[in-house]
């Protein structure tokens, strides 16, 4: 070797050496790290949930962050949406930490090492970025509501759209290798993870289900309309607005990207309101409904509206007997409303109370009583059992963990229910259900 191609040589060797140096050394600069104590007075505006909160001050209107609780000393770390101006309700559109709460006086923090920290006052870490000695040089808070980490050329080494809860923002997507779904919340007050979620599979974006007694997630809504494909993969599921041709209007729909397939892209347009709807969200609900919420800021009040709802009485998907918990623990649903308690003695008058009488595993001990006319929830979309309806009946006995059992006498398919939840009223009888009881 020469010795102009030796220098060469060393020349790169040496290059490379000081780069790399300074990529593993890059920090956060000292002006730009924080750290924020969850203390001090409570906000006075109305939140979702009904929760006590406290800002903290990282924001791009109308996106803050800050920590709020529905119970007592249990906070999470989430970014609202709204304005004080416009007296609206604060919605909570992502959350660091849900079902793993913090105290009082935990601490959200982002050192030089670039990783963005929640802890409780005693130390314990409850959600971390990960992103410790990975070049992160700064954090930001964008205008679309995504808190990133990047580094020094711009590039993002962590971003809050990749970690959604229960809600997507424009621009936010289910991605496959990534978050491939979203999961409702329990309740109001209790903020862990719900029955309900909203899933990008490899073929169709479905809705799923999965209770107490629930052994795998059971379908409750999907549509060939819908985000799909035969041939390939889905890749990516985002929400977006476009501004129509006319510009008197804006369409809120979900763009699909696929893999490996002729489509490639496409996209449903799920409403179209009369005015700038870029800050909407994708919500799914604490009752498995699907919305779409838009904010507009240029409006002193009231300024959420609702403008997209899967089932609902005006709904072309489907209609609020559809959702597997529209009428609690158990009911029959008719057009939209709970409106009878099923029993032994006939059909009740329906409250929140109506529910299924204990049953144990001895056949002598229980019987079943017969409804016409129903639909299970999870009788649409979840392919039965091609047996006699004999048979499906010794299924259920023989099953200690079946509740009842329902079939289509036209297509010979059963359902074993684990949950019985809500019934939809039809009007073929041949569609029956046969539910468990005591003997008396």
């Amino acid at each position: 070797m020469s010795l102009h191609s030796s220098l060469t040589m060393s020349l790169l060797s040496f290059s490379f050496l000081l780069l790399f140096t300074f990529s593993a050394k890059a920090i956060v600069p000292p002006s730009e790290t924080f750290r924020f104590v969850n203390d001090g007075e409570f906000g006075p505006y109305v939140v979702e949930y009904g929760a006590n909160y406290r800002v903290i001050s990282i924001a791009n209107a109308p996106f803050q962050l800050a920590f709020y609780n529905t119970t007592s000393n249990a906070f999470t770390l989430a970014l609202r949406m709204a304005t004080t101006r416009s007296e609206s309700l604060f919605r909570w559109v992502w959350e660091a930490n849900r079902g793993n709460p913090v105290r009082e006086n935990a601490t959200f923090s982002l050192g030089t090492d670039g990783n963005l920290v929640l802890a409780d006052a005693d130390g314990r870490i409850a959600w971390q970025s990960n992103t410790a000695n990975k070049a992160v040089v700064g954090f930001q808070l964008l205008p679309n509501g995504n808190m990133v980490l990047h580094d020094s050329n711009g590039k993002f080494i962590w971003q809050s759209f990749d970690h959604p809860t229960d809600t997507l923002l424009v621009g936010q997507s289910l991605r496959a290798g990534g978050a491939t779904k979203l999961v409702s919340r329990a309740s109001a007050q209790n903020n862990v993870n719900g029955a309900y979620s909203l899933v990008m599979e490899p073929k169709q974006l479905v809705l799923q289900y999965k209770g107490m007694n629930s052994s795998k997630p059971l379908v409750y809504f999907k549509s060939s309309v819908w985000p799909n494909t035969q041939d390939g993969t889905l890749q990516t599921v985002t929400l977006n607005v476009e501004e129509t041709n006319d510009g008197f209007a804006y369409d809120v729909l979900l763009d699909y990207t696929v893999a490996n397939s002729s489509i490639g892209t496409g996209n449903l347009i799920l409403t179209r309101p009369k005015y700038n709807s870029t800050l909407s969200i994708l919500r799914l609900g604490i009752d498995g409904n699907l919305r779409v919420f838009t904010y507009y800021d240029k409006v002193d009040s009231q300024a959420w509206e609702e403008t997209f709802t899967l089932f609902s009485r005006d709904s072309v998907w489907g209609n609020e007997c559809e959702l597997p918990e529209r009428c609690g623990n158990f009911g029959l649903c008719e057009e939209n409303q709970c409106v009878a308690c099923p029993s032994p003695n006939g059909l009740l008058g329906w409250s929140r109370n109506c529910q299924q009488k204990k049953v144990n595993c001895r056949p002598n001990d229980f019987g079943y009583y017969k409804l016409e006319g129903v639909n299970h929830f999870m009788s649409q979309y979840n392919e039965g059992e091609g047996i006699k309806e004999s048979d499906c009946g010794r299924k259920c006995t023989s099953d200690c963990n079946c509740l009842g059992y329902f079939y289509h006498r036209e297509t010979s398919k059963c359902w074993i229910a684990n949950e019985l939840k809500t019934l939809a009223k039809t009007s073929n009888s041949s569609h029956v259900g046969y539910i468990k009881a005591p003997n008396k």
